[in-house]
């Protein structure tokens, strides 16, 4: 078993940290700072209906509909989270059934006579998306089961030279693969190869005493990783889990206008509230500018479209034209892997999972429908929100936005919704520490998730294991663990009455 800390921070120069630091403001100042969809009267809408609650007496307006027309409001049973957003037309209903067909289709080692689904590999973490992505929702820990498919270890070293240096800080690489295992370890491979390896988990365990007397057990794991079939990792070489993420209301994320973002991000906690979000920077690949991160768990994609093909390429191994790689993560030391055949099909494209194939698969992407709230004006969930707001939650789970007026897809332009997340990054204290820099995040820092549709996790998944690992069993573990910026946050909940504490944990189960 080969062992490495899943939370050594990486060795980064202090040239590398200056320079990123002078790209990373720079970058930040050629963003758009003003709403220029909006016209004078619409902005004033807008500061009007997004200002924090004050009166927690009633829901606010508009409040059960989290993702404005958008939202679904379906019963709630096992399937909520793959509706599609309720105000698609017609045409686009039908590419949300492609775009799901795909999603869901299982790919097949090349050559074979389905030729359309060739392309898995040759090394790779799941056969489909839906593999992963069960049932649109949350992935977990395998938990002592074999099924570790919606659960993987990214890959990332410190750089070496001057040129990795200099790429780090351009960004033109967000981060740095393993010489030889790449930047994921895959542990399913076609016929005829062995998988990289597999990930072992272990758990400690201590407890927390909260206000009242009650005891809470928190795990803390740890991650190696054994049977490598391809020799040892680079001793540089870390080790960060990640569970997938639910998929709800991407597109309505992604309309989120720019300027409403940075103006939430605070670096140098010019507020002196303790709360440091900073806005991620990415590259376009398409064009090589500086935008805005919003996707993954350190906010290393800015579209859709770009996580997308990024999981193709390396949980699948499945090239796309945004990425392609047709022997998926398959490094330059892998040359068994890359004598494979690939599925490129020259009638189809010059891809495996050609542009149609990507497109589809990214609408549907967006257009998840994000359900109803419940019980948003029950007593006990308004005296949770009360909470919520009191002990310092909302400052980095920002409640609401209201989208650009010219988003490229109708269906999410000028939409009231409530993600409650800011979309920064925030260091989350040594505890929850990966050691992995991805971008200009940090081995601490983390994107604020998402809350919406929190509350179904367990109707849809079948599990309530939160955070960027599934460590937290719950809503309470998964609290307890905020340190860093959310440190005082999570001391607030931890000194609070039992039946406060109860309520604002109602609050969240709303969502």
């Amino acid at each position: 078993m080969t062992e490495r800390p899943a939370r050594r921070p990486l060795a980064v120069s202090a040239a590398l940290a200056v320079a990123a630091g002078v790209f990373v403001h720079g970058a930040v100042g050629a963003f758009e700072r003003e709403r220029g969809d909006l016209s004078p009267e619409d902005m004033a809408r807008v500061k009007a209906v997004t200002r924090p609650a004050t009166d927690f007496s009633a829901a606010e307006r508009y409040e059960v509909m989290s993702a404005g027309a958008a939202t679904s409001t379906a019963s709630v049973d096992a399937d909520s989270f793959s509706h599609f957003s309720a105000n698609l037309t017609p045409e686009e209903e039908e590419s949300f059934r492609l775009g799901n067909a795909l999603f869901s289709k299982l790919w097949v080692s090349s050559p074979s006579s389905t030729q359309a689904s060739d392309g898995l590999g040759p090394l790779y973490n799941a056969r489909a998306c839906r593999s992963c992505h069960v049932r649109d929702g949350r992935g977990h820990p395998p938990e002592g089961k074999a099924d570790a498919t919606s659960m993987f270890l990214r890959l990332a070293r410190a750089p070496a030279t001057p040129e990795e240096e200099e790429a780090l800080a351009s960004l033109r690489e967000m981060s740095l693969p393993d010489p030889v295992y790449g930047r994921q370890l895959q542990d399913l491979a076609i016929p005829g190869l062995k998988a990289e390896g597999r990930m072992v988990i272990e758990y400690a365990e201590e407890s927390v005493t909260l206000a009242g007397g009650e005891t809470v057990r928190l795990r803390h794991p740890s991650y190696s990783v054994a049977d490598l079939a391809y020799g040892d990792l680079d001793p540089a070489t870390t080790l960060s889990p990640r569970v997938t993420q639910p998929i709800l209301g991407l597109g309505l994320i992604e309309a989120i206008h720019e300027a409403d973002i940075l103006a939430l991000a605070d670096p140098d906690d010019g507020n002196g509230d303790g709360i440091r979000g900073k806005a991620a920077v990415t590259l376009d690949p398409a064009t090589g500018e500086k935008v805005l991160g919003r996707f993954g768990w350190k906010a290393q994609n800015p579209t859709v479209r770009r996580q997308s093909a990024d999981a193709f390429a390396h949980d699948i191994g499945l090239s796309t034209p945004d990425m392609p790689l047709h022997h998926g993560d398959c490094t330059a030391a892998q040359t068994d892997c890359l004598a494979r055949a690939t599925g490129v099909q020259p009638r189809l494209g010059d891809t495996e999972g050609p542009a149609p194939v990507l497109d589809l698969v990214a609408f549907y992407a967006e257009n998840l429908a994000v359900p109803a709230r419940r019980r948003a004006s029950f007593p006990g969930t308004l005296a949770g929100k009360r909470l919520f707001y009191e002990t310092g939650c909302a400052a980095c789970h920002h409640p609401k936005f209201v989208t650009r007026r010219d988003a490229a897809n109708k269906a999410h332009a000028f939409q009231l919704i409530w993600p409650y997340s800011d979309f920064l990054l925030h260091d989350m204290g040594e505890g929850l520490a990966d050691g992995q820099a991805v971008g200009v995040a940090s081995g601490r820092d983390w994107r604020t998730p998402p809350l919406w549709g929190i509350g179904l996790t367990e109707t849809v998944s079948g599990h309530s294991f939160f955070l960027h690992d599934g460590r937290a069993r719950n809503l309470t573990e998964a609290i307890l663990w905020h340190g860093g910026e959310a440190q005082a946050a999570r001391d607030r909940f931890a000194a609070l009455a039992k039946a406060d504490r109860d309520a604002l944990l109602t609050f969240l189960e709303s969502l």
